[in-house]
């Protein structure tokens, strides 16, 4: 990692964290840290598809910043950062695919987060009726959401951001753009 590679990866913390509080202060916490979480950041993570590991740092470190500020608990600390960096490797393996990626990328969170341990802390949504055990119901819950940030509004992000009248005057100032191949 060169100078840029750290100065884009300070970036995307900054840009997760900032996101997160700004959408708790405004919509409020639990939609941010709750059972029913649909952290807007997270779109972030599909733009590893886009730009690589600074991205992939990014959205981790952001993630333990978020998750220290409104702690939980160490295990929230812990595994959901572990959950962000999973996702955004996972995009940046199937770039090729990128709508495949951002689907498959939200899958790590809904299982590490919603299924690991988030359902210890807050009761599980009510699922359309469906009478789960509290942790699928959060897992179910949490991929939902997941599902939403990423592979919806991140993949809408990724395909405008990805457009050349956008990445290529980046391009020719220096930022570093993954390949698809």
């Amino acid at each position: 990692m060169d100078s840029r590679d750290v100065s884009l990866t300070a970036i995307f913390t900054a840009f997760y964290v900032v996101i997160n509080v700004v959408q708790m202060m405004t919509i409020g916490n639990p939609t941010v840290s709750g059972p029913v979480q649909l952290r807007i950041a997270d779109c972030l993570i599909a733009l590893a598809a886009l730009l690589g590991w600074p991205v992939v740092a990014g959205v981790t470190i952001g993630g333990f910043l978020t998750n220290a500020y409104y702690f939980l608990g160490p295990t929230d600390v812990v595994f959901g950062p572990i959950a962000n960096l999973i996702a955004a490797s996972l995009i940046l393996l199937l770039r090729k695919r990128r709508l495949l990626a951002c689907i498959v990328g939200a899958l790590p969170i809904g299982v590490i987060v919603g299924g690991g341990y988030l359902w210890w802390f807050f009761p599980p949504p009510d699922i359309v009726g469906l009478n789960l055990p509290e942790w699928a119901a959060m897992m179910a819950s949490i991929t939902i959401s997941s599902l939403i940030a990423i592979a919806v509004i991140g993949y809408s992000l990724l395909t405008v951001l990805s457009r050349p009248s956008i990445i290529e005057p980046l391009k020719s100032r220096g930022l570093k753009v993954v390949t698809e191949s």
